[in-house]
């Protein structure tokens, strides 16, 4: 298998730890009061290939510009010989200590009738339940209505197609307002599909975003991944988000790929095999149960629309 590293201006950089101070605490000193608040929650990890799931809450980080609620103590989580603190220098010369681990903070998006949480963090070495547990905790004091898990996993797409991105739910009511069909995966899971069990077991509803990464540009980063993630959310949260930034890196790690792809005839062959199929498997899609589907969201959001003057 192939995997290529492709370099390109990049406007929104991960940093680790987020924008806030390196300290943790892990009780919040006042928790605000959100209008039915959904929960957004990325984890770097096993459950985020090409970083496309951090690299989405990032941008999300940069466009709400949210405010801080807490930073969970990694002390019990964390293998610090995994996922090391790093030493840094303020601007007046004083050293500080980042500890990598799980922020909170909330941001009250243009033009949504809902607030958002987000949690950015790293999936834990240990206590997984207890980790899950305290997380679902701040949830509930939060009044959180609704869980939202980003994740990506490498997949045989062509880089030449758009990026799909799954949603599913154990919810029925999410089910049937979105018209999405539950995942019947089975096999090892990380610690976005452990939250989203235990959020459903303890009746918080949620939704799983899922976007594929084409498996020969699988290295970070991954920007059209990125860019479908936050498409996404944007559609969920019925909200704009500025997508100019992204759209442009996606547009320049594409360009990237399909030059390498020209100076190799055996990948060129493969990336085309993949586009064959990709464009067979979707021609039962221009017909039945998906023109229904696709012309009842068409009508929603025509419903949803304000009048015009």
């Amino acid at each position: 298998m192939w995997v290529w590293w492709v370099h390109y201006p990049c406007a929104h950089p991960l940093v680790s730890g987020g924008r806030s101070s390196g300290g943790v605490v892990s009780e919040p000193v006042k928790l605000p009061s959100l209008r039915n608040p959904v929960m957004i929650a990325t984890f770097e990890g096993w459950n985020d290939a090409g970083n496309a799931a951090t690299g989405a809450m990032e941008h999300l980080l940069d466009v709400w510009q949210p405010e801080p609620i807490l930073a969970v103590d990694p002390e019990k989580y964390h293998d610090f010989q995994v996922n090391r603190p790093e030493t840094t220098l303020d601007e007046e010369g004083n050293r500080r200590i980042i500890w990598h681990t799980t922020r909170l903070s909330w941001a009250r998006p243009p033009g949504s009738e809902r607030d958002v949480v987000l949690v950015r963090g790293v999936e834990p070495s240990f206590a997984w339940r207890s980790f899950v547990g305290e997380l679902l905790e701040y949830a509930t004091r939060l009044q959180v209505r609704t869980l939202v898990t980003l994740g990506a996993l490498v997949s045989d797409i062509p880089h030449t197609r758009p990026i799909p991105v799954s949603t599913t739910s154990d919810d029925p009511e999410l089910l049937a307002r979105l018209m999405i069909r539950p995942s019947h995966y089975e096999g090892p899971t990380g610690i976005v599909g452990v939250l989203q069990d235990t959020a459903s077991r303890r009746g918080l509803p949620g939704l799983s975003l899922w976007a594929a990464i084409p498996n020969y540009v699988a290295h970070p980063p991954s920007p059209k991944a990125v860019l479908a993630l936050v498409t996404r959310v944007e559609e969920l949260l019925r909200v704009s988000i500025d997508l100019q930034d992204l759209a442009e890196e996606a547009e320049a790690w594409e360009n990237g790929v399909d030059e390498l792809a020209s100076e190799d005839a055996e990948i060129a062959e493969y990336v085309r095999q993949l586009e064959r199929s990709k464009d067979t498997s979707e021609l039962p899609e221009a017909t039945g149960e998906a023109i229904a589907r696709e012309f009842e969201r068409y009508l929603r959001r025509r419903r949803d629309e304000p009048p015009k003057p």
